[in-house]
């Protein structure tokens, strides 16, 4: 077993994560797709289409955003097929999906996990800024998911209400980048971290009802001090004129 802390370098930041890595999240990503194409009662477009989309719709986002390096969708020669495949065994046998209740749940969260560790990564890699590799760590995760919902013709899922679904991407890049390149962390464990994170700070929030706020105005609040401090002074200056 590799050790957890070796001399942070260039040259060890630039090795990327195994490509099964990708591959995986390809699976698990498509896998979610699936699920809800099964759900609305799609045809076999719709199966295959919604796991191309949520398989690979991040990454493809993440590669043109970074215009750097390679499209992973088009030059693996592994990922369509694998996505597509994924598709078309969900759509001939569905009936193990419709026994998994909380298939979609877990499918949602790894890949939202997996997502976030491949695209901080790759950021890494071609020596992108912090926050630029974490921002490449969110659009991986919820990309795919996002253009699920514009295509269903839903308001994306970010950008609504909901149990920390892009704050967990943004936790899990932040702490896979902190661990492996301000801490010096072996890759391998700084892998475990970002899913450990991720994973547990999804759970966390759907287990306790922790949700994003929405409608926030902190007008009233900032307002009500200043009229007062108006007033004081109002005050102090018609009292000094007294005088």
């Amino acid at each position: 077993m590799p050790e957890i802390f070796s001399t942070y370098s260039p040259e060890i930041a630039a090795v990327s994560l195994p490509t099964w890595v990708d591959l995986a999240s390809v699976v698990v990503g498509s896998a979610g797709g699936v699920m809800v194409a099964r759900a609305r009662h799609l045809d076999a477009v719709g199966f295959v289409g919604l796991a191309l989309l949520c398989g690979l719709g991040g990454g493809l986002i993440r590669d043109v955003m970074m215009q750097v390096g390679r499209i992973y969708m088009l030059t693996s020669p592994f990922a369509i097929p694998v996505s597509v495949a994924t598709g078309l065994v969900a759509f001939l046998f569905p009936q193990p999906l419709d026994r998994a209740s909380n298939l979609l749940e877990w499918l949602d969260i790894m890949a939202v996990a997996l997502f976030a560790l491949v695209g901080t990564d790759k950021a890494i890699v071609h020596g992108f800024y912090p926050a630029s590799c974490v921002l490449m760590g969110i659009m991986t995760g919820v990309g795919g998911g996002m253009l699920r919902d514009v295509f269903l013709g839903e308001v994306p899922r970010i950008f609504q209400k909901s149990n920390l679904y892009a704050v967990c991407a943004l936790a899990g890049g932040v702490v896979y980048y902190v661990a492996v390149v301000c801490c010096s962390v072996n890759k391998l464990w700084g892998s475990i971290l970002c899913l450990a994170v991720t994973i547990g700070l999804r759970r966390w929030s759907l287990h306790f009802n922790v949700q994003t706020p929405a409608d926030v105005d902190l007008g009233p609040h900032v307002a009500a001090p200043m009229k007062r401090a108006a007033r004081r002074v109002r005050v102090t200056r018609w009292r000094a004129r007294r005088k």
